[in-house]
């Protein structure tokens, strides 16, 4: 679903109309977060959300089996890690001195049965069991940002809900209400932000333009003639000051500097920069961690690591982690190609460990949460004909989860011997969105809330308590 782009003159007209809460994608303004007797409750907490959309091999990242036959373990090697028995392969050099900072769940699974993107990223985005959706029919579910948003708005006037890069491509790839906030209407959308030919990694990145100001003095002039022309009306009306009210704090959302500078990554030390990688998803795990520092409440990073050399397209947007091998005509999931696992896994281990240490050292760990999950798993057997890769495997796959009082050093959940089905404590994708919502203090359903409205919950998994401590 394509949402309208958000001019300057539109944002401005939103806030002098007094609708800009339901104008503005991912922008929620001038609201608290109450508890039940009605007195304001302040919150510091965020969320960035890795998805690795395709779908990444958990054989061959988080949860090696060195002991299976070849046609299952591949050709990565285990490494020990900061924890001990806890092993990552061999191209998670970095990600393994720093598993003290993460739990690895190791025992995801879908429980239906789900074969293909659309329908799994939508289970774990909504937070709803959805064994097949129709095509051109999303049922209007929200999805976690936008719930997110709606009970944690930014207190800085900022976008609360935002999606570095917009996953593309047809539906076989991206799920129906990525563009939408569902029920909760547009106002709790995410804002999409950079593109495969604009991303922080490249030197004129475009940040949106609604922190774009163009000239600043033609915009204090106009917002000075406009309050001139409203200043006789206002004492005697007060629906023309709530109006007022309103399009004051479009004023100050844009131009207040920490959205802009936000992302203004030149403001970051060259070796900073250089630690999370030069490449789309470092610069957009920089980005992200830039922006949650400024107020932003919910990011979600596309997982998309960019075109290998020599490659002018690469994967789109949407894939990088949907390794099929010769199967797709992808090419040879274990090479260097943009459809490989040695093109693309440093770079994960690179970003990924980067930012969590960036958290720590900054003392944002403890209320940021950072999830790293595909929508699914890839199956034990490798596909030999032709180059060699795996198929889709709802049945079993990984997950790392760090901050907001989630244990470190700690793995949850087991596999089996083939990595094909979990063999303790199962975590649904429900269980999972359920998870996230209770790290960041927001309620399952919109009923606990008392507003009287008859909807899905917001989740219909259980949050995984096993996992703090």
């Amino acid at each position: 679903m394509n949402l309208p782009k958000t001019s300057r003159r539109q944002f401005l007209q939103a806030g002098a109309m007094g609708a800009l809460n339901l104008a503005v994608p991912g922008l929620v303004i001038g609201k608290d977060k109450f508890d039940a007797s009605g007195k304001a409750v302040a919150s510091k907490k965020c969320c960035i959300f890795v998805l690795l959309c395709g779908g990444p091999s958990h054989l061959d990242t988080w949860d090696l089996k060195p002991d299976a036959p070849s046609e299952i373990r591949g050709p990565y090697k285990p490494i020990r890690t900061k924890v001990p028995g806890m092993h990552l392969s061999e191209l998670h050099p970095m990600l393994a001195k720093v598993t003290d900072q993460f739990c690895l769940i190791r025992s995801m699974s879908h429980p239906g049965p789900i074969n293909n993107h659309f329908d799994a990223m939508h289970n774990l985005l909504s937070g709803q069991l959805i064994e097949r959706v129709k095509e051109g029919q999303p049922d209007g579910l929200p999805y976690i940002g936008s719930v997110v948003a709606k009970h944690l708005p930014s207190p800085n006037n900022l976008v609360s809900n935002a999606w570095l890069i917009k996953c593309v491509g047809p539906p076989v790839f991206c799920a129906p209400n990525i563009g939408s906030g569902g029920y909760l209407g547009s106002a709790y959308a995410p804002v999409f932000i950079g593109s495969a030919d604009n991303h922080p990694a490249m030197p004129n990145f475009r940040p949106p333009e609604i922190y774009d100001m163009g000239d600043p003095a033609r915009l204090w002039e106009r917002r000075k003639l406009l309050s001139d022309m409203e200043s006789n009306r206002l004492a005697d009306n007060p629906q023309a000051k709530d109006w007022s009210d309103l399009r004051e704090k479009a004023y100050d959302a844009m131009t207040r500097p920490e959205g802009r500078q936000a992302f203004d990554l030149s403001r970051e030390p060259l070796a900073v920069r250089e630690r999370y990688g030069m490449h789309p998803l470092g610069q957009n795990l920089l980005l992200a961690r830039r922006m949650v520092e400024a107020g932003v409440r919910f990011v979600t990073v596309n997982g998309w690591v960019g075109p290998a050399p020599g490659e002018k397209a690469g994967g789109p947007p949407s894939s990088s982690w949907d390794m099929h091998g010769g199967n797709m005509g992808m090419g040879n999931a274990f090479g260097a190609g943009s459809y490989g696992m040695n093109f693309c896994l440093p770079r994960l281990d690179q970003s990924l460990s980067a930012l969590l240490t960036d958290l720590k050292d900054r003392g944002m760990l403890d209320d940021t949460l950072v999830v790293a999950v595909g929508e699914f798993g890839r199956t034990p057997i490798i596909l030999t004909k032709g180059p060699p890769g795996r198929q889709h495997w709802p049945q079993c796959f990984s997950a790392i989860a760090a901050g907001c009082g989630i244990r470190g050093g700690a793995i949850y959940g087991e596999s089996d011997k083939t990595g094909s089905a979990p063999v303790s404590d199962p975590v649904t994708p429900q269980d999972l969105h359920a998870t996230v919502l209770h790290a960041l203090g927001v309620p399952l359903n919109e009923l606990g809330m008392n507003t009287g409205i008859t909807r899905p919950p917001f989740s219909t998994g259980k949050p995984v308590m096993g996992l703090f401590g």
